[in-house]
C-alpha cells in the first residue's frame, strides 16, 4: 500500500471508525540517512491515536536507530515488515525475503524490540514459497522477542497476489502464538471479514487493497463485527464532500500540483462506475480548484458502494 497509506488518506479511514492505520512502509536506513522522502513518511501522524508506523529493513543497527527515532517523534506503534513481496524490497534482503532467513530476521526483531518501549507488532506472509511454510515457526520465536501482535497475509511471497488468500492456513499461527493474530488478504467485505475469523481463528482481521475507493470499509466491517449497526456507504452529496475534502488535504499536505497528481489514484477508484467521459475530465483537471469544481456533477447521480 506504499504509495495509497498516506496521511490525508489514514485520516480519512481513522474517521470512518478503523480500529488502527499503519503508515506506508519506511525503509529504515534511508529514514535515518536523511533521505528526501522516507522521513517524511515516518513523521506522518506520529502521535495519533490507532496509527501504528511500519519499518523495514535488513541491518539490525539500521532498524534499531529507526525504531528509536520515530518513537522518540512520537509513534504509539512500530511495525516491522517482513510480508511485502515487491521485487525492490525483495532483492534488497527485506520485506518477505527475511523469511527465508528466519534467524537474521529475528535478529531484527530483537533488535527493534530492545531499542524502543512502545509496543512492537510484526507483519508477514506463510512464507517464502510453498516449501517454506514457517509463519508458525518464525511466530512462535518473534512471540518470545517480546512482539505484541503478529498480521498474517495468507499467501507465500512467490504468490504475490494471485489465487486466493489462504486463511485456514492462518489459524497454524494462531494456535502457535499467545498474542493477537490479524488475518490479511482478500478481505474486502464484512462478510469476507467474518469468514476470516471463522477459518483463522484470528483475533482481528486488516485490510488492504480493499479500501482502496472505500475508505469507509474498515469502519463498516468494524460495526459488522463488534454487532453494531452498520452505517451506510456516502452517496450522492456525501460522497462528494468526502471525496473533495480528500482532494483538499492532499493539496495542503503535498501542496496543489503534487497532492493532484498524489490524489489522482485514489479519484480514480472513487469515480468507478461514473460516466467514462466525465471520469476521464476528472482524472486529467490540471488541479485542485478544476476537480472540486466537477465532483458534484460526477456524483449526482451515486456511484455504486
Amino acid at each position: 500500500m506504499a504509495g495509497i497509506t498516506d496521511l490525508p488518506f489514514r485520516d480519512i479511514v481513522s474517521g470512518f471508525g478503523a480500529g488502527l492505520v499503519v503508515s506506508e512502509m519506511v525503509a529504515s536506513q534511508e529514514m535515518v540517512q536523511g533521505k528526501p522522502g522516507t522521513a517524511e513518511r515516518a513523521a506522518l501522524g506520529l502521535g495519533r491515536a490507532r496509527s501504528a508506523v511500519q519499518i523495514a529493513g535488513r541491518d539490525a543497527g539500521w532498524m534499531a536507530e529507526a525504531a528509536r527515532r520515530v518513537e522518540g517523534a512520537g509513534a504509539r506503534i512500530i511495525d516491522i515488515n517482513m510480508g511485502c513481496p515487491a521485487k525492490k524490497v525483495v532483492n534488497g534482503l527485506s520485506g518477505s525475503a527475511l523469511m527465508r532467513d528466519p534467524d537474521h530476521a529475528l535478529s531484527l526483531v530483537d533488535a527493534v524490540s530492545a531499542a524502543v518501549s512502545v509496543p512492537v507488532t510484526l507483519k508477514m506472509r506463510l512464507g517464502w514459497d510453498a516449501g517454506t511454510l514457517n509463519a508458525a515457526a518464525i511466530a512462535r520465536r518473534a512471540e518470545a522477542a517480546g512482539v505484541a501482535m503478529i498480521t498474517v497475509h495468507g499467501r507465500t511471497r512467490c504468490q504475490f497476489y494471485t489465487g486466493r488468500a489462504d486463511w485456514a492456513a492462518i489459524g497454524e499461527v494462531v494456535r502457535a502464538v499467545s498474542v493477537p493474530v490479524i488475518a490479511n488478504g482478500d478481505i474486502r467485505s464484512a462478510a469476507d471479514a467474518r469468514a476470516a475469523r471463522e477459518a483463522s481463528g484470528a483475533a482481528g482481521v486488516m485490510i488492504g487493497r480493499g479500501v482502496q475507493g472505500r475508505p469507509w470499509l474498515l469502519g463498516q466491517v468494524a460495526a459488522e463485527l463488534a454487532g453494531r449497526p452498520v452505517p451506510p456507504a456516502p452517496q450522492g452529496a456525501a460522497l462528494t464532500d468526502l471525496v473533495a475534502a480528500h482532494v483538499e488535504a492532499a493539496a495542503r499536505f503535498y501542496g496543489p500540483g503534487l497532492g493532484t497528481r498524489v490524489v489522482r489514484k485514489h479519484l480514480g477508484w472513487y469515480l468507478d462506475g461514473v460516466d467514462p467521459g466525465l471520469r476521464r475530465e476528472v482524472l486529467t483537471a490540471g488541479g485542485p480548484r478544476a476537480v472540486l469544481a466537477l465532483l458534484p456533477r460526477a456524483f449526482e447521480a451515486g456511484v455504486a458502494a
